[in-house]
């Protein structure tokens, strides 16, 4: 690592830590030739993959669009912030894990649907009629049906 203050090339780490949330290490430096002293920091730097919709384009992942998509649906719903916080998080960890570089916003539609029926049923119905495109009464039934199955 290259000193700020002299750019010699030759600079030692005195000492490392891990922060409190574990996902960075602050490193103290000292410049071999003018001996001041420098903090680094190291983090791990993960690209989202692009996604791909359906008439073709690719855009950057978009964590807003995310949180967009759950705000419309989640409107004047009692679901707390942190719920959706999770869920924003949940589908970014499964989007990461499975390290590919496009996912289709079809796939990513899926996965808002998938958090949404476990946070919130009208919610949930709301986010399908649209992504789903209901045409009428009966495919908003449809759906009902398969989230409360008839009892015996």
């Amino acid at each position: 690592m290259k000193c700020p203050f002299c750019s010699t090339d030759d600079t030692q780490v005195i000492d490392s830590r891990v922060n409190d949330e574990g996902d960075s290490i602050r490193r103290r430096r000292r410049c071999a030739a003018c001996d001041k002293r420098f903090t680094t920091y190291e983090t791990a730097e993960l690209h989202l993959p692009q996604v791909v919709k359906q008439n073709g384009t690719r855009e950057e992942f978009n964590r807003e669009k995310l949180r967009s998509s759950f705000t419309r649906a989640l409107h004047k719903r009692p679901v707390p912030t942190e719920y959706v916080d999770r869920a924003i998080e949940h589908i970014v960890q499964k989007i990461l894990g499975q390290g590919e570089r496009e996912i289709m916003a079809r796939a990513l539609g899926e996965s808002v649907m998938h958090e949404l029926k476990a946070m919130d049923k009208v919610a949930y119905i709301r986010f399908a009629s649209v992504y789903r495109s209901f045409q009428d009464v009966d495919d908003f039934n449809n759906v009902i049906r398969d989230l409360d199955p008839p009892k015996k």
